[in-house]
């Protein structure tokens, strides 16, 4: 029974120290999205030397008879070189490291070598090499592989992680890269000692390194490495000072009480180490605050930065003085060497996902900063928008919840150079962002420091505010000011180009009318001709040409009554007119036009007062809107004529009388209800229509007769204007245009002259 109790106590010890292991393969199980590859390598790692830890208990506890001692201790070397090749992979992980493939091939081919090495295969002498010194037996050639092996896989992680720490400005990268010092140095003292022959009870030192690793590959934030070793120096300093103390303390005591009768020796130690432990209390502080001078960090007043920084922007309205202000009062109280201020305009793209567009406030002088674009779905604006907070250049490059930044987002992020990011928050909406470089000493941000970060961009955003709707305002301006000027020479060239139509009106109506005249005589005369009757097809020629003349005569009337309206040299012969029977002349030389198109007039008109107005002039109104009413309404269609007596008002002191043209057409864009009174306007699609028949449906004409028509009713003080549900060719809602006309105030004695009623169907 006692030759089993070291056995017993070997197998309990190792099982513990390899139970131990289980926690960190348990914690790579519970991977989070983004650290796949990490968790996989760490739990291998611990797998591994868990089963090197299981194996040695069971054959120190002799378990495993049958395993001879050099293959035990060959299967340990090859183990821990398992474990530095893995290293490898570990830290590519770490460091985000693309590649690597080529490690899997050395690493399969020197394992390979080791086989061949181990096995003899070509039945190599018992020794290798001697002189009188040393000598190099066969049956360690694959420990010697084994040695230079784990030399260079080491060798490769420490280099690699030391190439990264010195290209990694950030203080955060360096902090967590630094990590990896302690872990190299348990590593090498733990394999050194195992490889050199001291074997170890469980290799705790390799035990401490897997529980380290797994904190470091797994965990996003770690803890101020510098301030652990300034905690842990204190500590020590604390410690050896009172273990100076408890010797010296004892040996005093012990040369003063030695010849004291009833001395107890185990009285006065415990004596002495309870003064020593309450020395250690009271000296760990003032150690710390030591150390703390002797490694200085920087301080700050945070009360008083914040009420400085408050008292100074409070009453900037200047959006690239706040900038300046904001950014330089921050980079002074924490010493930090850059930073800007961006602004955030939020617009909404085709698919209704908002855009976060960031552009820099910089002064004229200043470099330019190239402006961002985020959006909606960004996790980056996920973050910002759900926690408020400043974030870290260190989570955006890290943190798996980044992850999925598009490249665009972290090109733009990392050409800032930056290390933190506070949002400005305004009524709940994003309106700005603070963008701080790295601080002058190298140090990372603290939490008290993003705190602070956090309430002053708090506190810029009702300045931010306020200065960005004075530059809303300025803006505003100016783009008034720039449409104005535009409008302005819009509207000198709307008048060069009206004068210039207006004048080849006036030209060509005056220079084609004689032509015309004498044209249309010559008609006339052929078709009173006796030879030209009795040929058919002569005369068939003669009235065509007749016709034509007579349209084209209507036009050149329409140009130079239009060009007389524009030179406002429109003479009007006024005399008495009865409105119902200059609309009957009309309609009824307009029936012909009617009959083709199968369409019903209607003229109900009650008996009107006589207005004073031209006849001639008045008659070409009525023309082109019944002429008008006839195109744009379909076959079979109806078109009315109503009138009423208009009783006094501001603009008809004196009454007036109300005539309204209605159809059954197509209607009138309810935009285009105006615009149909300009000179020359045409429909998009009445363009493609132009014909020689006045009554084709929706045929084109001039576009002069309601232009012509509003500057008549208007030189007789009158008004004309036009109304319609809206323009529709299968509905046909109509239209109504509504003339009104003066009457004129009676003398003294004069009574009203009526016109006779008329109700007439055509």
């Amino acid at each position: 029974m006692s030759a089993l109790q070291p056995n017993l106590f070997a197998l309990v010890l190792l099982s513990i120290q390899a139970a131990l292991y289980l926690p960190v393969v348990g914690r790579a199980l519970q991977r989070r999205v983004g650290q796949e590859k990490a968790a996989l390598l760490v739990g291998l790692y611990a797998a591994t030397a868990f089963a090197l830890q299981v194996f040695e208990a069971f054959q120190r506890a002799g378990l495993l008879p049958n395993v001879p001692a050099y293959l035990a201790d060959r299967i340990q070397w090859y183990g821990t070189l398992v474990l530095a090749f893995l290293l490898i992979f570990l830290v590519r992980v770490f460091l985000r490291l693309r590649g690597g493939k080529g490690w899997i091939g050395v690493g399969g081919f020197w394992f390979l070598l080791l086989v061949v090495a181990g096995s003899n295969i070509f039945n190599l002498p018992d020794t290798l090499w001697a002189n009188d010194q040393f000598m190099l037996p066969s049956k360690n050639l694959d420990f010697g592989g084994v040695l230079i092996g784990w030399m260079i896989f080491l060798a490769t992680s420490i280099l690699t992680t030391q190439r990264a720490f010195r290209r990694t400005p950030q203080p955060m990268h360096r902090n967590r890269l630094a990590y990896w010092l302690p872990i190299f140095i348990l590593i090498t003292t733990n394999d050194s000692l195992l490889l050199t022959g001291y074997v170890g009870w469980g290799n705790p030192l390799r035990l401490l390194t897997a529980h380290l690793m797994a904190y470091v590959m797994l965990n996003h934030h770690l803890p101020d490495i510098r301030q652990i070793v300034q905690k842990v120096f204190a500590f020590l300093a604390s410690a050896i000072l009172c273990g100076l103390f408890y010797l010296g303390g004892f040996l005093l005591l012990e040369d003063a009480l030695a010849t004291a009768p009833n001395y107890n020796p185990r009285l006065v130690q415990a004596g002495v180490a309870l003064v020593a432990g309450f020395l250690f209390t009271i000296l760990l502080g003032p150690v710390q605050r030591l150390i703390s001078r002797l490694f200085p960090a920087e301080q700050y007043n945070i009360g008083e930065t914040l009420r400085e920084y408050s008292l100074s922007i409070s009453n900037i309205l200047d959006m690239e003085r706040l900038a300046t202000m904001a950014v330089g009062l921050i980079m002074e109280a924490m010493e930090i060497e850059r930073g800007f201020l961006f602004l955030v305009d939020t617009e909404t793209g085709q698919e209704g996902q908002k855009i976060y567009h960031l552009r820099a406030i910089r002064s004229p002088g200043e470099r330019p900063i190239r402006a961002g674009k985020l959006t909606e779905s960004s996790p980056l604006v996920h973050a910002i928008l759900q926690d408020k907070r400043p974030i870290l250049q260190y989570d955006i490059d890290l943190a798996p919840a980044f992850s999925n930044l598009s490249t665009q987002e972290r090109e733009w992020f990392n050409s800032l150079r930056a290390e933190v990011y506070a949002p400005i928050f305004a009524k709940g909406t994003w309106i700005g962002l603070l963008v701080l470089g790295a601080k002058l000493s190298g140090n990372r941000y603290t939490e008290t420091d993003l705190v602070t970060l956090s309430t002053l961009a708090n506190q810029t955003a009702v300045a931010l505010e306020n200065a960005r709707l004075v530059e809303n305002l300025v803006r505003l301006n100016q783009e008034l000011r720039q449409a104005g000027r535009a409008l302005d020479q819009a509207h000198r060239n709307l008048e060069r180009l009206d004068r210039t139509k207006s004048d080849f009106i006036s030209i060509a109506s005056h220079e084609l009318r004689t032509p015309l005249t004498v044209m249309r005589g010559y008609t006339e005369m052929l078709l009173e001709d006796e030879q030209i009757q009795r040929n058919p097809y002569h005369m068939q020629m003669i009235k065509s040409l007749h016709e034509g003349t007579l349209r084209l005569h209507e036009i050149m009337d329409s140009m130079f009554d239009i060009a007389e309206i524009d030179t406002r040299n429109l003479r009007l012969h006024i005399q008495p007119v009865d409105v119902g029977e200059l609309i009957r002349g009309v309609s009824s030389g307009l029936g012909k036009n009617i009959s083709e198109r199968k369409q019903k007039l209607f003229i109900d008109l009650p008996a009107l007062p006589l207005v004073m107005a031209d006849p001639n002039i008045l008659r070409k109104v009525f023309y082109h809107l019944i002429q008008n009413a006839i195109k744009f309404t379909p076959d079979g269609g109806r078109i009315g004529i109503h009138g009423r007596v208009v009783m006094p008002r501001n603009d008809f002191p004196d009454g007036g009388i109300e005539i309204v043209v209605s159809d059954t057409g197509v209607g009138i864009d309810p935009n285009f209800r105006e615009i149909i009174f300009t000179k020359f306007y045409q429909t998009d699609e009445s363009l493609n229509k132009h014909s020689t028949s006045k009554s084709r449906f929706k045929g084109s004409g001039a576009g002069l007769g309601l232009a012509l028509s509003r500057g008549i009713i208007e030189a007789h003080g009158g008004k004309i204007w036009a109304e319609s549900p809206g323009y529709d060719e299968i509905n046909f809602p109509g239209s109504h245009f509504h003339v009104l006309l003066p009457l004129r105030r009676l003398q003294n004695g004069e009574t009203v002259r009526m016109g006779s009623a008329l109700k007439v169907i055509i």
